[in-house]
């Protein structure tokens, strides 16, 4: 790779990656308000089992066929300047998603009752919850829509290299459901149906505000519907076991949160919060980096330049190994103040914090594994093989299915158990595929990515020891009655455990620390 092409690759990380901080922000004030408002309860239960039939139809459609499916396959036309054939098979692709959905959307409305016991069985034995459940899925339903063309266009404007608009896009959809929360939620009384109202109206925000850019790049589109197109039929062969490795993942989320619906009220939002703390490095580090590496491993796949293709996905591991394995001991470390500081307002209690604070500990350890799973994943699906990631997803489900079942019945832990299965179920997932795509392309840069992880984790224990230690001086100092003094406490303690992380890094000698220094000067400089 040239010294041109990783600073590119650096500026553009770091604008996706300032970006993807703002929306999880929003998107932690949006659970602060649900939490302030309805505690952890019978209304959130139901509102997010109701959240998990959408969000599965977007991963299955957008997340899953995009990323297996057509960004390679269209990517290919692009890097071989045959754009007119790639848009011949994109028109295809497109036209036969919106139909699905539309088709997907009235059954989904239809026979919302009869979904809910997939998603959250035990919603069903409470009539109150299983009705509000079903009520709240009919409503969010009619915002698939309006999702599924966001996906669509974010994967033709990503093909295009084109990152800006589809990331602002998540922003403007939590900024919609923060408004919904408050305009109806609040303003209008209407309680949790206005966070449903929310979704719908962020939905539409992520479309539109990607469209105008998509009309730029997009003058070939029309719909048209040639079932024989060469290109939309390598698009669908890619697409088919992938689509089922997506929904096998969605499974397991299924798993987890019909399992949480028969344990005690409030674990689905127990589990829910624990999961989007975890998932704030994920969405930002771990989305950030795939988010650009991935358009450009399909060129050089396209290209035929392999040791290029290896080097990118070895860079960004490495990235990805320094910036999260520090996340994970980080977590561990601050869970209950950090718990305490986002969510321990109006009806969410300091009883409430430490079961979430608990479930927190024991998914961070999967913070590495939901980081670097969709990077492989991404990285067979640039040399256009989506069947060995489905495999390895089925063996991650079963895991998934009988240790869940064997952690809640079996032990103590109950929420958390759930909470440890999907980690572990995670990190077996990374190191499977890994050996898999290291065989399959004669070897990868494992020695490297190996030094990279010893080092991380030897500087991450270091800055957990002082994190921990900081913490807990000034808990004893201050206490944690307010949130200024939790705000001191999370602050104070993470800016120790930077400086002590990058301290014992430059000890190291890490290049990764010169990588991620380039990212932040990138950022400094914007």
């Amino acid at each position: 790779m040239t010294k041109r092409k990783e600073q590119n690759i650096q500026k553009t990380t770091a604008m996706i990656m300032c970006i993807l901080l703002l929306s999880r922000v929003l998107g932690f004030v949006r659970e602060m308000i649900v939490a302030k408002t309805f505690g952890r309860g019978m209304e959130t239960d139901a509102f997010y089992a109701a959240f998990a039939i959408p969000d599965l139809m977007y991963d299955l459609l957008v997340a899953g066929a995009l990323s297996s499916g057509f960004m390679p396959v269209f990517g290919s036309y692009l890097a071989n300047d045959d754009e007119d054939n790639g848009w011949k098979a994109a028109n295809t692709f497109i036209t036969v998603a919106l139909i699905i959905i539309l088709i997907f959307n009235a059954l989904g409305i239809t026979f919302a009752k009869q979904l809910i016991p997939l998603v959250a069985y035990g919603n069903t034995k409470d009539p109150e919850k299983y009705a509000l459940t079903v009520k709240l899925t009919r409503i969010m339903f009619t915002g698939v829509t309006f999702t599924v063309l966001a996906g669509l266009c974010k994967g033709i404007l990503e093909s295009y290299k084109k990152f800006l608009t589809p990331a602002i896009g998540p922003v403007l959809y939590n900024v919609g459901i923060i408004a919904g929360a408050i305009v109806f939620g609040k303003g209008l009384n209407m309680g949790i149906y206005g966070m449903a109202i929310g979704v719908i109206i962020g939905a539409f925000f992520n479309f539109f505000v990607q469209y105008p850019e998509f009309r730029r790049v997009g003058t070939r589109f029309k719909f048209e519907l040639n079932l024989k197109n060469e290109g939309y039929r390598r698009m669908l062969s890619l697409m088919v076991p992938a689509l089922i490795g997506s929904s096998i993942n969605r499974i397991n989320l299924l798993v987890n949160t019909n399992v949480a619906s028969v344990l005690d009220t409030g674990s689905i939002t127990a589990l829910r919060y624990a999961q989007r703390i975890m998932m704030l490095p994920v969405g930002i580090f771990g989305a950030g980096i795939l988010t650009t590496i991935f358009p450009v491993m399909n060129s050089q796949i396209a290209k035929k330049e392999i040791d290029e293709y290896k080097e990118t996905l070895c860079t960004g591991l490495r990235v990805l190994f320094f910036i999260t394995i520090p996340c994970v001991i980080g977590l561990i470390v601050l869970n209950l103040p950090i718990v305490r500081l986002l969510f321990r307002t109006g009806h969410f209690t300091e009883g409430d914090a430490r079961i979430t604070a608990l479930a927190l500990s024991y998914y961070s350890i999967g913070v590495l594994g939901n980081s670097a799973v969709p990077i492989i994943i991404r990285a067979f699906y640039s040399i256009q093989d989506t069947k060995t990631p489905l495999y390895v997803g089925l063996i991650t489900a079963a895991f998934n299915t009988v240790l869940n079942i064997a952690f809640v019945k079996f032990s103590n832990l109950a929420v958390s158990g759930i909470a440890l299965t999907s980690a572990l179920a995670s990190c077996l997932e990374m190191v499977i595929l890994y050996i898999l795509l290291s065989k399959k392309m004669n070897g990868l840069r494992t020695r490297e990515l190996s030094i990279s992880f010893i080092k991380s984790s030897i500087s991450a224990f270091a800055m957990g020891g002082a994190t921990y230690m900081s913490s807990k001086f000034i808990e004893s100092k201050i206490g944690f009655a307010t949130k200024s003094v939790q705000l001191v406490n999370v602050a104070v303690s993470m800016l120790i455990a930077i400086i002590v992380y990058f301290a014992f890094a430059y000890i190291l000698r890490m290049p990764e620390l010169d990588h991620v220094t380039g990212i932040i000067k990138e950022k400094i400089k914007r």
